[in-house]
């Protein structure tokens, strides 16, 4: 691995590890009580992740111009597929950071509460008192946590198989569109746009399968008609089903690579 495909490794990695450590923004608001401010990092964290995702085209479409200049084009495919490891293996990192993330986001909401400043919340993380927070607050999933994933979810399996769908699509969209250029060299341009067609769809299917749900059960929990266990494992089952989206993104890539060329060259 060079350092190039090192770097874009670590980036994508980046970007999932936020994406799944978004989750813990929302039981930390159900612990404070302090909804509406989770959701306000919630939403930041998730915006930072979507949108850090489009950064990486510019370094994959480098990649692939360097491949195809110096002959070594049929080596893309197994970058493409690091990368996507890179995606899994961050997703499971996140998942067990949950436990520490929550801990986190319920010192940022109450600091925040206290000093009303974004700006002095962030640069509090990078004081002697912020990284003392930081050290108090690391910890791991109890082994009661991961027993207790036998007992209701708190959502369907539809929810889930959406979500696992969802981010299946948009792990692979900016790859297999950037493939697809490889794949059929005359419409690369063309094929590169229509990421944003496929990121956007799953988008609007988490916008509108996903987080209602997640928001529905916030506000029971508030009101004392669920339980606080069952949301946090609510919030387990979510992180899986996106862990499950990155693995199947495997799956996806070349046809869905396939795809992408075929509709480049007849839109």
């Amino acid at each position: 691995m060079d350092l190039q495909l090192l770097i874009i490794c670590l980036l994508t990695a980046g970007i999932n590890l936020i994406g799944t450590l978004a989750y813990a923004a929302r039981i930390a608001g159900v612990r404070t009580r302090r909804i509406a401010m989770s959701f306000a990092l919630f939403n930041i964290l998730v915006l930072v992740s979507r949108t850090s995702n489009s950064f990486l085209g510019p370094f994959l479409a480098k990649r692939i111009e360097t491949r195809l200049a110096s002959g070594g084009g049929e080596e893309l495919i197994w970058d493409f597929r690091l990368v996507l490891m890179s995606a899994s293996i961050a997703v499971f990192v996140g998942i067990l950071l949950v436990p520490t993330g929550q801990r986190l986001f319920a010192s940022a909401i109450g600091h925040f509460q206290r000093n009303r400043s974004t700006a002095r919340m962030i640069l509090r993380s990078a004081s002697p008192a912020g990284l003392r927070t930081i050290r108090e607050s690391i910890t791991t999933p109890s082994v009661m946590h991961i027993g207790a994933l036998s007992k209701p979810r708190g959502v369907g399996w539809g929810v889930l198989l959406a979500n696992v769908l969802a981010q299946a699509l948009i792990t692979v969209g900016v790859l297999a569109s950037l493939y697809a250029g490889y794949l059929n060299p005359d419409f690369r341009v063309t094929a590169s746009q229509l990421s944003a067609v496929i990121n956007g769809f799953a988008t609007i299917m988490l916008f509108a399968l996903i987080d209602p749900q997640l928001s529905v059960m916030t506000d029971d929990v508030v009101e004392g008609r669920i339980a606080e266990p069952l949301f946090r494992r609510t919030i387990v089952w979510i992180s899986l089903s996106r862990l499950v989206g990155t693995v199947l993104a495997q799956l996806f890539f070349v046809p869905a690579a396939a795809a992408i060329a075929w509709i480049a060259y007849y839109v």
